[in-house]
């Protein structure tokens, strides 16, 4: 078993060192600057990859897991991958992770780095997909995240990424799901929490006999739970018995609620994610004369906000459905917006001529998927360069740019940067996924100033 001192950590939290060969090495669960022994199991020509043996010297960062489910061992709960480091170690790295993206991919340097946002480290998943495995051996039925590297269910009794209060809704599922007649035909539970309620989505490729209605009901008065129903795709996901939701999270700072369906997409954390809108509209310094648009816009996660403190706000989604809801929950809202309005698009095929139809803003918000925006990307930095195409039209002057994916996030702000004209003037990453290496992060881009 080699010995190796780890100079760094990767994009997937795995130590990086160097064999006496020179080849770059891997290593699960090593930390920088400790040495460490390796079993390695990977070996290319220019590079190997193993799992930690044995910490030799061990970093000043290394902390306790707080979860008994996490580690390397077999069955190790695979949902994780940095209990073992410190949490402000843990910002450190994936700060870095965003910075060397920008300037690697996107040959881009933030003339500002912003201070993290962060929030609690722990009970902050708010949605989680939880697989459910019979396993016939054993007599159970197991709900969990899978194991690491694996396919199996790793046999989970608590979770402390989760809400309390659904952690301990472990066991009784498991216990409810045993108990049922279609238990080797629900492979997955989808959670959702908002503000008021839990929903717990089932995912099941039979239909439940009475007895197993039954069950669930039983369980939701039990546990203050909301049951769906997911027969097929996400579409079918219905709320058992066809009964009303209660399903909501608040942005109280602007007075805006948003209902939803646990099967949407919304954010995991919602702590941070109040911050998040918080800050992405000081960023954007909204007047109320200006026009902004919001592109990958949702169910207005950020359009509602933008529509407290603009002139007129656009939000701009993929799909036809899901700008009806928008345009549902704006009908909703207690307080008094700006002139908005939802218009679908596809995002990943834009161009400048069709970027011009939706006319001039004054700013723009972009909240991408993981593929992030670089049609839109292109499509702006091509009406820029041909401004005689397109009479009229302007680039906003200000774009901030909320990110999932640094690598898509740094390829994007290379088209900005280099080619649209903009400077990038401030970035920071978001912690919005504390203990796993998922990076989230939001950066500024300015208008530079043209020649008269």
């Amino acid at each position: 078993m080699p010995e190796l001192d780890i100079e760094s950590l990767d994009h997937d939290a795995q130590g990086v060192g160097h064999s006496v060969e020179g080849k770059v090495v891997f290593v699960e669960g090593a930390l920088t600057g400790e040495r460490v022994s390796a079993i390695i199991h990977r070996s290319k020509n220019q590079w190997e990859q193993g799992t930690l043996q044995a910490v030799l010297h061990e970093s000043s960062q290394r902390v306790t897991p707080h979860c008994p489910h996490f580690g390397l061992h077999a069955g190790a709960c695979g949902g994780c991958k940095m209990q073992h480091l410190h949490p402000m170690a843990q910002l450190a790295v994936k700060q870095r992770v965003m910075e060397d993206n920008l300037w690697h991919l996107g040959k881009v340097k933030p003339e500002r780095i912003l201070r993290p946002i962060q929030g609690p480290d722990w009970g902050y998943r708010y949605r989680a997909r939880l697989s459910v495995r019979w396993v016939q051996k054993k007599g159970e039925v197991l709900v969990g995240f899978h194991e690491r590297k694996s396919r199996y269910v790793a046999d989970m009794q608590v979770c402390p990424v989760l809400p309390p209060h659904v952690s301990d809704l472990l066991l009784p599922l498991r216990a409810l799901l045993g108990g049922m007649q279609a238990r080797s035909t629900c492979p997955q539970i989808e959670l959702a929490g908002g503000d008021r309620t839990t929903a717990l989505v089932l995912r099941h490729l039979e239909p439940l006999s009475p007895s197993d209605l039954q069950a669930l009901r039983d369980f939701a008065v039990q546990h203050g739970v909301e049951w769906w129903l997911q027969p097929k795709g996400p579409d079918t996901a219905h709320r058992l018995d066809n009964a009303a939701s209660d399903l909501f999270y608040a942005l109280p700072e602007f007075g805006i609620q948003l209902p939803f369906k646990p099967t949407d997409f919304t954010q995991v954390n919602p702590r941070i994610n109040r911050v998040l809108v918080q800050q992405a509209l000081q960023l954007l310094d909204v007047q109320g004369n200006e026009r902004v648009i919001d592109w990958f816009c949702g169910l207005g996660n950020f359009t509602l906000p933008l529509a407290t403190q603009a002139a007129e706000v656009l939000g701009v989604e993929g799909s036809a459905a899901l700008v009806q809801r928008a345009h549902d929950n704006l009908g909703l809202q207690p307080t008094r917006l700006a002139p908005t309005r939802f218009v679908a698009r596809n995002l990943f095929e834009m161009t400048a001529p069709a970027l011009a139809q939706d006319g001039v803003a004054d700013k723009w918000l972009m909240d991408p998927p993981r593929e992030g925006a670089f049609a839109l990307s292109k499509a702006l930095a091509d009406a820029i360069q041909n401004p005689a195409e397109h009479p009229g039209w302007q680039p906003p002057q200000r774009i901030v740019y909320v990110s999932c994916n640094p690598a898509t996030l740094a390829r994007d702000a290379g088209l900005l940067v280099n080619v649209a004209g903009y400077r990038c003037t401030a970035a920071g990453v978001v912690n919005m996924f504390p203990h796993t290496a998922h990076v989230e992060s939001m950066a500024v881009f300015d208008r530079m100033p043209t020649s008269p």
